[in-house]
């Protein structure tokens, strides 16, 4: 029996009829068995890349995107899953439509979603509004199908706000089943750095719903959200998940996986020299790997990544005699190092998403 036969019956037995047609919008408000569906097919249509087997599921259609920031592995990774499953892709450019002449957001909405299957919104410039641009779109889109202006509903996949990361959680997940020789209730994530980055809130999110235990390690003086501590707190009551915040190297112990992400988010560049001072303690090295006790220890990263200095970026902020790198070079290419299986894992998640709220 193949891999993908032997995934397929253990779909059969999950009850998901909920996500079709439906957005995918957190991770923490899905069910364990819609959760599993998603690592399921995603898992399938892996294993149906790696023997070179078509994944086309339709026959047409239009996928469209639409990234409010820079972004490599996410706009390509999109692309490329809807292009895998038979859906044509066209990312939508603000400065090149109507958007750039005042055009709002509802009408955005429900002039794009004549012609769309699917919608992928990536905003997570700025804390509070990423979230809130697409709770937005969101809302038009479900006020246009309720009136009659819209014939049909579009998908809405969240490909990043400022609050959570969804397809990334989920491809992290998968990389973690391939390389770590545990279920993932018994996987501890420690998450060193800038605590309260969407990253880390999307971290919290995942491992609540996952039953997993995760620190969040770094500066007093970067406190979390109360609204967010309190939702992930909520959830990991019920699933037996454990959350915890902490300012002591301590909670390195045990670690299964050590994740960051780069010190100043996007638009918070003017903040770099003092987030280096604030957080190069927290800098992933190999000492800190071995201050976990396991050496099967794996490197995490959501990319990009300041581990070297060659970057522009790097290299001016050295000439003013400030480092930015996050995780040294040893570390990133180092044998604990699993980026770029996750980075490929971005992919699979994402088509796994638009099997499972499309249908086929």
């Amino acid at each position: 029996m193949s891999k993908t036969i032997e995934l397929a019956r253990r779909l059969e037995r999950l009850h998901i009829n909920n996500m079709y047609k439906s957005d995918f919008y957190w991770t923490w408000d899905k069910t364990d068995e819609e959760l599993e569906a998603i690592f399921t097919v995603a898992d399938a249509l892996r294993d149906l890349r790696e023997r070179n087997q078509s994944t086309r599921i339709f026959d047409s259609g239009l996928g469209i995107s639409i990234f409010r920031d820079n972004s490599t592995r996410t706009r390509f990774s999109f692309a490329s899953a809807c292009n895998l499953l038979g859906l044509e892709v066209q990312d939508l450019d603000e400065k090149k439509s109507q958007i750039a002449h005042g055009e709002t957001v509802r009408e955005t909405a429900n002039m794009v979603s004549f012609m769309a299957d699917v919608i992928g919104i990536r905003d997570d410039m700025f804390i509070g509004e990423g979230h809130k641009y697409q709770k937005t779109f969101m809302d038009a889109l479900d006020e246009g199908y309720r009136d009659g202006i819209l014939e049909q509903r579009p998908t809405l996949v969240n490909l990043q706000c400022d609050v959570d990361h969804p397809t990334q959680i989920l491809a992290d997940m998968m990389t973690i089943e391939e390389h770590c020789a545990k279920p993932l209730r018994e996987v501890k994530v420690v998450f060193p750095g800038d605590i309260r980055n969407n990253m880390c809130y999307a971290w919290m999110y995942g491992c609540a719903k996952m039953g997993m235990h995760f620190v969040g390690y770094g500066p007093a003086s970067l406190e979390v959200d109360k609204t967010v501590l309190a939702q992930v707190q909520d959830v990991a009551r019920r699933t037996g998940a454990t959350i915890e915040i902490s300012h002591d190297e301590r909670c390195l112990a045990g670690a299964d996986v050590i994740y960051c992400d780069i010190w100043a988010s996007m638009g918070e560049e003017d903040l770099i020299p003092e987030r280096a001072k604030l957080l190069s303690p927290y800098r992933v090295t190999e000492e800190m790997l071995e201050k976990t006790g396991n050496k099967n220890v794996l490197f995490m990263h959501c990319l990009p990544s300041f581990h070297d200095l060659n970057t522009k970026l790097a290299k001016e902020w050295e000439e003013k005699g400030v480092d930015i790198r996050e995780v040294t070079d040893e570390v990133f290419r180092g044998p604990h190092s699993v980026v770029f299986d996750e980075a490929e894992n971005r992919m699979h998640s994402i088509k796994a998403v638009l099997v499972a709220t499309l249908g086929a």
